[in-house]
């Protein structure tokens, strides 16, 4: 992982992106921890979440073995460039953020316990960074499907800020939009860590509790 790349801190203006390409990058087939379909549509009765939190190789790791996370999958999201290559994302030059697609089945898992670890398990107040991987691709972000998870995505933004003002930081800066369109990350970027054990994880949490269960429903 290019930890201490030097990509851009501001948003590259859609009109000076790169051009990107037609055709979607190749990548993997099944999950290397399932075994999974990876390109499957959701089955019916499963949904489907995504969050932006810095490095994913990192971020999927924390997803994948949730019991009731059907397949996790990396990819690139909310920028310009379409069917970027990894490379292009880490120029600052697309717009993208790395992102963790989650397909989970909400009869067994919440879609507020996924926030949960979504906030608990990086730093949101860096902006265009996660420790020291810089960039606009680690900025911290909830992209969300439907109304539902957009307002329980706002409404743990707000019980969270709270218990990091109190811990001392600063504000939250991650975003919160409807689900933009995913591309899929390269084949060797899927479940990295699964892969590559000792891999770099740049992630790292506050230690600020969020206490979603208590005041979100």
């Amino acid at each position: 992982m290019f930890f201490m790349s030097r990509g851009k801190s501001q948003m590259v203006p859609r009109d000076q992106a790169l051009p990107g390409r037609g055709t979607p990058i190749a990548t993997a087939t099944t999950h290397f921890v399932t075994g999974r379909p990876l390109q499957a549509a959701p089955e019916a009765g499963l949904q489907e979440a995504m969050f932006g939190m810095g490095c994913f190789w990192g971020v999927e790791r924390m997803f994948w073995g949730i019991d009731g996370v059907w397949v996790t999958m990396v990819g690139y999201a909310a920028g310009h460039t379409p069917n970027p290559t990894y490379e292009e994302v880490c120029s600052g030059k697309t717009g993208h953020n790395e992102v963790v697609r989650v397909i989970f089945d909400p009869s067994r898992v919440s879609y507020e316990t996924l926030l949960k670890i979504f906030w608990e398990g990086h730093d949101p107040t860096q902006g265009m960074r996660q420790g020291n991987d810089r960039g606009t691709q680690y900025r911290s972000g909830i992209y969300t499907y439907g109304t539902e998870q957009a307002q329980a995505a706002q409404a743990s933004l707000t019980v969270f800020a709270e218990q990091l003002r109190a811990s001392g930081f600063g504000a939250i800066t991650s975003e919160i939009l409807p689900a933009p369109l995913f591309y899929y990350a390269e084949d060797y970027h899927q479940q990295y860590l699964a892969k590559n054990p000792n891999g770099y994880c740049g992630i790292g949490g506050t230690g600020v509790t969020c206490p979603i269960g208590l005041a979100v429903t």
